[in-house]
């Protein structure tokens, strides 16, 4: 950012804006990134004394909106959107956001009030992997010295899995990280890739690995089996160990074990991607407790979004902002309730036999599951399905009528591969009368009931060649 002068000069103007502001609304997007975004804002106005409120919001709510504070901050939303139609002439506007923007970065076109959107896109930097909508939000803070929110930044950045495809975080992201190792906030550890790295025995976080389906997939007792070969210990006496707990000698057997099992398992061409799926960079909260689920950020963002998805964003933002004596009891009684609601899902499509297989793809109607957790589903039913193929998962937001719900997930190494999936479903949607976009191994689409046959014939087709 330092060598972005144009940047620079928005800040500093947003800054100036949120100096001299006395009544100023946040809206934010309910999502783990869009939640720590706001929470960033809100701890910003907080330490400046300035009287304010935070609302999380979905994308279609916006239109909706009437602006009727002094000054108005958009976060991790609003540059794909009509914003600029809201506000009338004594209207302020900041927008702070990372996805592709509509309108070009010098947008005089009468708006009314003050209007200053800063969209990393307009000094390019690429917001699906280089920075986060927490991100943005940090930035604006980092104006007034507040680097000790960077940590959050970290934590918006990994929620958003802006780290997946590198590995590790890149470009403004790796720059906000280090803002925070500064601080002694956050400890990047180069690490197998498994998920719950400080509350999952390493058995079970084993048995839960990877992209690719192979003997220890979901199976516990094969997970066992293999750390029992390989001479590593799951209990420190009577603890179950985790893998925060393992030595660097301990990983290294384990990573060697999984290349040889993954590099048996796939064709040749992406044998060069599979150290990659097995290891990167994770990221601890220093001043969090050890082998508690805030201490990772990935199970930190994980807890964000049973909040999100619960709808229930106000215990996520009293945890991040350190008002914690109910609100960690309540995070924790969502994420036992989240917890519970997927592995009941799962089971009702494994034994319905609810994956369907075409050409090109597979994927399952999920009428029974709520559309805020039909990504999450399919992402966890992957490991059940061929992993050489994207799934599908689909169902209505809200009752019939109201449109459907589509979420994609697929194995990195397809992406890495080169195939991009936002792009293809944002394509296909457009097609189908419906709109989508998102990240090359998760992305999603809103389309009318109607069209469902539609779109999954046409996606099917749309991926001949390319798989």
């Amino acid at each position: 950012m330092e060598n972005n002068q144009i940047m620079i000069k928005a800040f500093q103007k947003a800054h100036e804006m949120v100096k001299n502001a006395e009544n100023i609304k946040i809206y934010s997007h309910i999502d783990c990134d869009g939640i720590t975004a706001g929470s960033i804002l809100s701890s910003t106005l907080d330490r400046l004394e300035k009287d304010h409120e935070v609302e999380f919001i979905t994308l279609d709510k916006i239109d909706d909106l009437s602006l009727e504070n002094e000054l108005t901050i958009f976060s991790d939303l609003g540059s794909g959107q009509n914003v600029h139609k809201l506000g009338n002439s004594s209207s302020k506007i900041i927008i702070l956001d990372h996805h592709p923007p509509l309108r070009p970065m010098i947008y005089d076109n009468h708006v009314s009030g003050e209007f200053l959107e800063i969209n990393s896109h307009y000094y390019g930097i690429d917001g699906s992997f280089e920075v986060s909508g927490g991100g943005m939000a940090y930035l604006l803070a980092r104006t007034f010295g507040f680097y000790d929110l960077s940590w959050l930044g970290v934590l918006s950045a990994v929620g958003d899995m802006q780290n997946n495809m590198p590995g590790k975080l890149v470009g403004l992201n790796q720059k906000i990280l280090t803002d925070s190792v500064n601080k002694n906030l956050v400890d990047p550890i180069n690490d197998l890739t498994f998920y719950g790295r400080q509350t999952r025995p390493v058995y079970v976080a084993l048995s839960y690995f990877g992209d690719v389906k192979l003997p220890i997939t979901n199976n516990r007792n094969e997970s066992i089996h293999m750390l029992n070969k390989l001479g590593i210990p799951t209990k420190n006496g009577k603890k179950a160990r985790v893998l925060s707990d393992l030595s660097k000698q301990e990983k290294s057997l384990i990573f060697s074990e999984l290349l040889k099992m993954l590099s048996r398992e796939v064709p040749r061409k992406y044998i060069k991607y599979v150290p990659k799926l097995i290891s990167g960079e994770s990221y601890e909260f220093l001043e969090e407790t050890k082998y508690s689920p805030l201490r990772d950020a990935s199970e930190f963002s994980t807890a964000i979004n049973a909040c999100s998805r619960h709808k229930h964003p106000e215990i996520a933002l009293n945890v991040i902002k350190g008002n914690r004596e109910l609100a960690l009891d309540e995070m924790e009684t969502l994420a036992l309730e989240h917890r519970r609601y997927l592995a009941q899902k799962m089971d009702w499509i494994r034994e319905e036999d609810r994956i369907i297989d075409l050409k090109n793809l597979q994927y399952f109607e999920g009428s029974e599951i709520k559309s805020e957790l039909i990504g999450t589903v399919a992402g966890m039913i992957l490991s059940y399905g061929d992993w050489r193929k994207p799934i599908i998962g689909f169902t209505p937001v809200n009752g019939d009528g109201d449109g459907i719900k589509i979420s994609l997930r697929c194995s990195r190494l397809l992406a890495y591969d080169g195939i991009h999936f936002g792009n293809i479903i944002r394509k296909v949607a457009e097609k189908c009368g419906g709109n989508g976009g998102g990240h090359s191994v998760a992305c999603g689409a809103y389309i009318p009931d109607e069209n469902m046959d539609k779109f999954l014939k046409t996606f099917d087709e749309y991926l001949n060649g390319k798989i």
